[in-house]
């Protein structure tokens, strides 16, 4: 392959890096942009999604930052192409863990602004509580989009999520996978409608968006789906919120998310110091496909307030 086909492949799908967490599970990494670049942006991504889930959004910024800002994208350990791991290892704090070893690995020096969605948001707010000390000298600035800091169980559909449901589904597909894999398939045509009112909102959607969204959920193992469920049901990091400070932070949702309904980031925004609230009417849970531009925009106003905060450290936002 020339060198100029080869950059032309790297612009399109990224430099692929496969990258190896602390207990040796192997973490599949894509980065968009120069090394070298000024800023880095790091999208961590929810709940039985992939790398893929942020498509959209990147093509947006790729279009307002070129290559003048870094971006790196992951795949969580039992998702997409990352690799199967232990079950008892399917939790926040491990998913925390492995976007620190991301970090050290493929941006080891610069500053960062860490961007959740959904269960990523708890990743990031997770993150803070394990490696305060980067909080404000590596990490910059953070983005929290369908996020919620606890309680997703009290609200919205969590309200469904319950101790003993979760613990009997995990020990169902533990001792029966390939009925419980059979049970999924015929399950995916009766909810597949619900599965997509449930992540997109009130207006209607592109049908590649909605059957993007839709395979994601359904490539997912039934291992990694219920296995994290637990660590969801019972996450709780409000005590966190103080070690953000003041730092630039974005909170965003959509109003007509019902997975995590905008309240909780009401919420979340009213205790960050440094925050700015973002609500996208009419939107759902996948926000981050269906209104990829609108979510662009603020992630780009997030940098450059970054940039503001930063400007004695050299860092000059573009876009």
């Amino acid at each position: 392959m020339s060198p100029t086909i080869a950059r032309r492949a790297a612009d399109y799908d990224g430099h692929r890096i496969t990258v190896t967490a602390d207990d040796g599970i192997p973490i599949s990494v894509r980065t968009f942009g120069a090394d070298r670049a000024p800023l880095t942006v790091v999208f961590v991504h929810g709940h039985c999604l992939r790398t893929e889930s942020w498509s959209y959004l990147r093509d947006q910024l790729l279009r307002q930052w070129g290559t003048d800002t870094r971006m790196v994208f992951y795949d969580h350990r039992g998702h997409g192409e990352s690799g199967m791991a232990d079950p008892s290892t399917y939790t926040i704090d491990q998913l925390s863990h492995d976007l620190d070893t991301v970090l050290r690995t493929v941006t080891p020096t610069g500053p960062i602004i860490l961007v959740g969605h959904s269960m990523g948001a708890m990743v990031v707010l997770a993150y803070a509580r394990l490696f305060p000390a980067t909080i404000g000298t590596r990490v910059v600035g953070v983005g929290l989009i369908a996020g919620a800091a606890n309680g997703i169980t009290e609200v919205g559909l969590g309200r469904f999520l319950h101790r003993y449901a979760v613990t009997s589904l995990q020990v169902a597909v533990m001792r029966a996978p390939r009925m419980m894999q059979a049970s999924k398939q015929l399950s995916r045509r009766i909810f597949e409608p619900i599965v997509r009112e449930a992540q997109f909102g009130t207006r209607k959607v592109n049908p590649r968006m909605a059957a993007l969204a839709t395979a994601m959920l359904n490539e997912t193992p039934l291992l990694t789906m219920s296995s994290f469920l637990a660590s969801l049901i019972t996450f709780d990091e409000t005590a966190t919120l103080h070690r953000l400070g003041s730092i630039p932070a974005l909170v965003l949702a959509g109003s007509a998310d019902i997975v995590v309904p905008y309240a909780h980031s009401v919420v979340l925004a009213s205790q960050l110091a440094g925050s700015e609230l973002v609500r996208v009417d009419g939107a759902g849970h996948s926000v981050i496909l269906e209104r990829a531009e609108e979510v662009a925009l603020s992630i780009v106003a997030l940098a450059n307030r970054v940039c503001a905060a930063t400007a004695g450290q050299g860092y000059a936002a573009t876009g």
